[in-house]
């Protein structure tokens, strides 16, 4: 990492898509840092413990990043989650609830905790990992479906109001990735899976990072309020 790259912040960096997102920025020259809630970043990124859930966490991992790179956090990407699938009359209040927070809640408070500074500096790329379920909905993810839909809604209300001090917020929908999240699923519901999907594979989750990183930078200036599915033509493009 550079000592003159931006600050980055990814939240849930330390496995899958946001640690294929940190390695992205910090090949490319950025200061990388990443929040993790049970296990910690490899080495070469600076990672700090986050819950997400919990405003006075998120304030305190953002000044751990700030004190540590000595400035603020110039591009956000809010990547943390959690799935607690089930079926709509089985599924606890809690489990809906819990969802909702860990990935919708969560963003606004990372979003808003990064913005202050970004408002001072007049710029900021902030940028929201949604899902192709948050635009198609899925039987059994009620809870996960609304939860990446309202990151749509949150970006694009968000794009309106900071737009005039140049700060851009986008959408990533991925489609499957292959993760350790999914391989936990089973072979033949990964292949269940894969056959919905066009190009008929799921995606690598440096696919994924490199929509990421392009959002980020100077050839995306003019772009915010977008949603970019990365999906393999699963949801073609809603």
């Amino acid at each position: 990492m550079s000592d003159n790259g931006r600050i980055v912040l990814v939240t849930g960096g330390s496995r899958g898509i946001g640690l294929a997102v940190a390695h992205r920025f910090a090949a490319a020259g950025d200061r990388v840092a990443v929040t993790y809630n049970s296990s910690p970043p490899p080495d070469g990124l600076f990672g700090v413990r986050c819950d997400v859930t919990s405003a006075e966490d998120v304030d305190r991992a953002f000044s751990e990043v700030e004190e540590h790179f000595g400035g603020a956090v110039q591009v956000l990407v809010s990547n943390a989650g959690i799935t607690r699938d089930g079926l709509l009359l089985r599924m606890g209040e809690d489990d809906f609830t819990a969802v909702i927070d860990a990935n919708l809640t969560a963003a606004y408070r990372v979003t808003k905790r990064a913005v202050q500074q970004m408002l001072r500096a007049r710029s900021g790329r902030i940028i929201l990992v949604s899902s192709v379920v948050g635009l198609l909905g899925a039987a059994g993810q009620a809870n996960y479906a609304s939860s990446k839909a309202g990151l749509v809604g949150l970006a694009r209300s968000l794009a309106r109001e900071l737009g005039s001090r140049s700060i851009t917020v986008n959408v990533v929908a991925p489609g499957p990735v292959a993760t350790d999240m999914t391989a936990a699923l089973g072979e033949d519901r990964l292949a269940e899976i894969t056959a919905s999907v066009p190009l008929a594979r799921m995606a690598e989750p440096d696919e994924i990072a490199g929509v990421v990183e392009f959002l980020a930078s100077p050839d995306a200036g003019y772009i915010t309020g977008a949603v970019i599915p990365v999906d393999g033509g699963l949801g073609m493009g809603h």
